[in-house]
């Protein structure tokens, strides 16, 4: 496979870094751009040389490590099995804390070079603001590997910690990446598609509590004075057939010329999943996968959806990030975890170009503020670190999430003083969506309704409105 001009370009940066004794490199590419290849070939370079004995590769997720395990033997023509006359191995960070002192005596014996995908995940510029698998990182590999190169595409931490291995530039606060490859770029080089994000509200939300009934005209307004949580926003049955409805259009659209085009719904929870399956089979008859961190085999259904004809998969906690299902071209936001870093790594899901004559990519979300502003932020294509993630105060609690791929310190919404009795009511709901209509706001480029939103109601009279956020190439020159 030949190399794009950003990878060679990354690989070359590399190699000179290595040769003049710097021995940590850090490389920036957007979600989707290629980053696997460009490790797996800069492996390939440093073993063909001799420069290395072995190679090992951490990874957030079983799907991901098998991802990089393929491409390194690709690449490389060894074996990555970990077995004897193996190369070597891609493992998980969940798997560090389980590795004996014979695995790590190997960085003693050999020349080992090191990968580290979405080093994010690794926390600690030293043991005593380390997380778990920094701390390894820092007392088993940072000194003792031959080479180390980082990958990331999304260069921060929602808790603000600093990322392992990595050197930050004062006074901005912001990191230092040795190649930067950005989604301005992946789109200019055709690498990565235009993505488009949808961005659905109403003005006719109610809230009963006992006796008493509260309106609100739009869901900024519900959800800054803490009435109802979030959660009862993305469960609720009118604005998940909404959702869901304008995705299964939109898809349906591109599956007229793309036949195995998929969408994705991100889903908050288990049981949350298993209505938006059934919902999906009971209104569009669209069957649907469900995979969860407690499957026996999340990693086998990922593989057999990547390569089937299914139009929808439901993920809670499995497909957001470095996973690589390049059919995906829709995807639903239906989640409570509002980072940043989830954001784009979920919008990163659908952005992989490929061969097929439709290049659409599409995000449809409720018109919750915060997510508001990490689209807008999309569309000014620009990095942004944590202490811009948490700029807004919001009535959140960080909590740490632990499933087959952990997503660091997902914030979630807590509402306060709610009872138990309120429930919401979304009334004067067109459910079902006029065609025309639903083609010509997907087509606007409307940035007045995220500059807007936060100084003045948007009327929308009793029906469900979209604006769209799209990114375009007139804007990235």
């Amino acid at each position: 496979m030949k190399l794009r001009e950003w990878q060679s370009d990354c690989i070359a940066l590399a190699l000179l870094q290595y040769q003049n004794n710097n021995n940590h490199f850090l490389a920036l590419a957007t979600p989707g751009s290629g980053k696997t290849i460009m490790a797996s070939e800069l492996a390939n370079r440093l073993l063909k040389n001799n420069l290395i004995d072995l190679i090992i590769c951490f990874s957030p997720s079983s799907i991901v490590s098998q991802d990089f395990r393929e491409s390194l033997q690709l690449r490389t023509q060894e074996r990555f099995d970990g077995m004897i006359g193996a190369k070597g191995r891609s493992l998980t960070y969940q798997s560090m804390q389980y590795l004996d002192c014979n695995f790590w005596q190997l960085f003693e014996q050999y020349r080992v070079f090191v990968i580290f995908d979405e080093i994010h995940h690794c926390a600690g510029s030293n043991i005593d603001n380390a997380n778990a698998w920094g701390e390894q990182v820092i007392l088993n590999i940072q000194d003792k590997a031959k080479f180390t190169l980082a990958l990331t595409g999304t260069p921060w931490r929602s808790d603000a910690a600093p990322i392992v291995l990595s050197s930050y530039l004062h006074p901005s606060n912001k990191i230092a990446c040795d190649y930067v490859y950005g989604l301005a770029e992946a789109i200019t080089d055709n690498v990565c598609r235009v993505p488009q994000i949808i961005a659905i509200d109403n003005n006719n939300i109610s809230v009963t509590d006992d006796d008493k009934t509260k309106k609100f005209s739009s869901f900024k307004c519900l959800l800054s004075q803490s009435v109802i949580p979030y959660q009862e926003v993305i469960e609720n049955e009118k604005v998940m057939e909404y959702v869901i409805s304008s995705a299964h259009i939109k898809l349906t659209q591109i599956r007229n010329v793309n036949l195995d085009a998929a969408g994705l719904i991100v889903a908050s929870s288990i049981k949350h999943a298993q209505k938006i399956s059934r919902l999906m089979k009971n209104c569009f008859n669209e069957d649907s996968v469900i995979v969860t961190y407690r499957e026996n085999e999340p990693t086998s259904i990922i593989q057999q959806f990547r390569h089937a004809k299914t139009p929808w998969i439901i993920s809670i906690g499995m497909i957001s990030e470095g996973t690589n299902i390049p059919r995906l071209q829709v995807c639903c936001h239906l989640t409570n975890i509002k980072t940043e870093m989830h954001f784009r790594q979920i919008l990163g899901r659908i952005l992989r170009m490929t061969e097929s004559k439709n290049q659409e990519a599409v995000m449809f979300m409720p018109a919750e503020p915060k997510l508001l502003e990490f689209a807008y932020r999309v569309k000014q294509d620009v990095p942004f670190e944590a202490d811009v993630v948490k700029f807004e105060k919001m009535n959140a609690n960080v909590e740490d999430i632990v499933t087959g791929e952990v997503l660091e310190n997902a914030i979630f919404d807590k509402a306060l003083n709610v009872s138990s009795k309120a429930k919401l009511k979304l009334s004067g709901f067109d459910t079902v969506i006029d065609h025309q209509s639903f083609e010509e706001t997907s087509s606007i480029i409307e940035e007045n309704f995220l500059t807007s939103s936060y100084e003045k109601v948007v009327n929308i009279f009793g029906r469900f409105q979209q604006e769209s956020i799209a990114l375009g190439l007139s804007e990235l020159r």
